[in-house]
């Protein structure tokens, strides 16, 4: 077992870009950062920490995500339903599968410690 502290991100590995990992990305440079805690990527359940950078960006959820913010804020916007959340360290979420969610990351870092369920 292992308590995170705030800001207990540990080194992550560049991941490539937004776009690669199935997004559309509508502002800013779009590179991804992350590090796999349990799992592998198309495992039924794998949790990991994931970074980005300052910009905007738009994706549908390929899995179902609870994801608890480490670092940085970010507007999650619903594009089904119009709703729009900010998220600040120490906050979390649920998204389900097939969601298209538009992002608006406003620090020059996010990371997130998510669990994804396929």
């Amino acid at each position: 077992m292992h308590k995170f502290q705030p800001n207990d991100v540990p080194d992550l590995d560049p991941w490539g870009t937004l776009a690669d990992l199935g997004s559309e990305v509508l502002e800013g440079e779009g590179l991804a950062f992350g590090k796999m805690v349990a799992g592998t990527p198309g495992a039924p359940l794998s949790c990991a920490f994931f970074a980005t950078g300052k910009g905007r960006f738009r994706m549908t959820y390929p899995f179902n995500e609870h994801a608890v913010v480490v670092e940085g804020s970010a507007t999650l916007t619903n594009e089904l339903t119009g709703e729009a959340q900010t998220f600040a360290p120490g906050e979390a979420w649920y998204v389900e599968k097939g969601t298209p969610v538009l992002w608006e990351i406003h620090s020059d870092r996010f990371t997130k410690n998510y669990c994804a369920i396929a």
